[in-house]
């Protein structure tokens, strides 16, 4: 059973709910310990002096700001606590919003919010039912672990899900800091089309029960098997990127997810089932004489260019 990491309560208005921070998440990576090679010897890190060599106890060392230039600011534990922000147990909530105003790339981390103690079942069903039926999403700051988070809160369920979020500063812009983006201008009507056809040829519900970690599945399935005794014969195989005419990727791509058999998704309308499904009129639409020839005209542009 998850424990709690948080205590405190939830505010918005006068109403204050008593409440408990759940991680809703939990990391499977597989993590090594490191040994020197032919010995059952643990290697381990040390703090040293970069000048001396020598080891330094942790009460002898203090935190620097890197200034640039090997220039650096010394702080202390005491000036760094005074710049701390003020320890609170309230998660106050200053706005509500709709959902899709908030881009994914600021979530950072979920959490679950429940309900702690007696009278707090009340206020945190009415608060959690409010929001469901107004399709709003709260927007709060938590103060944890000496540190300030910017907080969306939003129904998920039967509970409350906490995401903390970055602040605006923190999220990249990427005309700023990436190199220059393509236009789509140059992009014929035809190879449009296409590309629109086979998103819809792939199309399918949400179901995170269809993918899995396959890497960490392997590890673990050697693990067990060397645990055993098993002789391991490793081979990796070299793959090289073929360079393809895109339309003829664009054709081949849908024509594959034609024939492929469909993922487990959920049940739609009746009225769905009496059209062509995608992928039927995306392999009949690749198949085509014309889209044949719209391919060798495009790829004859091409070459002449």
């Amino acid at each position: 059973m998850a424990r709690t990491i948080w205590k405190g309560a939830l505010g918005f208005g006068l109403v204050n709910v008593p409440v408990g921070l759940y991680p809703a998440t939990q990391d499977k990576s597989i993590h090594f310990n490191q040994f020197e090679e032919g010995t059952s010897d643990r290697i381990r890190y040390k703090k040293v002096n970069e000048r001396t060599g020598k080891e330094v106890e942790q009460s002898s060392i203090v935190r620097g700001f890197d200034l640039g230039g090997g220039e650096y600011i010394i702080l202390t534990d005491e000036e760094l606590e005074a710049a701390e922000p003020e320890r609170s147990r309230q998660i106050e909530i200053t706005d509500f919003v709709d959902l899709d105003q908030i881009d994914p790339v600021y979530y950072r981390t979920t959490y679950y919010l429940a309900p702690e103690g007696k009278g707090s079942d009340k206020p945190y069903a009415l608060l959690r039912r409010a929001m469901r039926d107004s399709n709003k999403v709260a927007i709060a700051t938590l103060v944890m672990r000496n540190k300030e988070y910017l907080c969306a809160i939003r129904p998920e369920g039967d509970v409350l899900a906490l995401e903390t979020l970055f602040f605006s500063d923190e999220v990249r812009s990427p005309e700023k800091e990436l190199p220059e983006l393509p236009n789509d201008k140059e992009l014929a009507p035809k190879e449009i089309s296409m590309a629109k056809l086979l998103i819809e040829s792939m199309e399918g519900e949400w179901d995170p029960e269809h993918f899995h970690d396959t890497h960490r599945e392997k590890v673990e399935t050697l693990v067990e098997e060397k645990r055993q005794g098993k002789v391991i014969v490793t081979e990796v195989p070299q793959k090289t990127a073929k360079v393809v005419d895109l339309m003829d990727a664009l054709n081949a791509s849908i024509r594959s997810a034609a024939t492929k058999s469909p993922k487990p998704v959920a049940a739609k309308k009746s009225s769905s089932a009496k059209r062509p499904s995608a992928a039927k009129k995306a392999a009949a639409a690749s198949s085509k004489p014309e889209a044949t020839k719209s391919t060798a005209k495009v790829a004859g542009r091409r070459k002449a260019s």
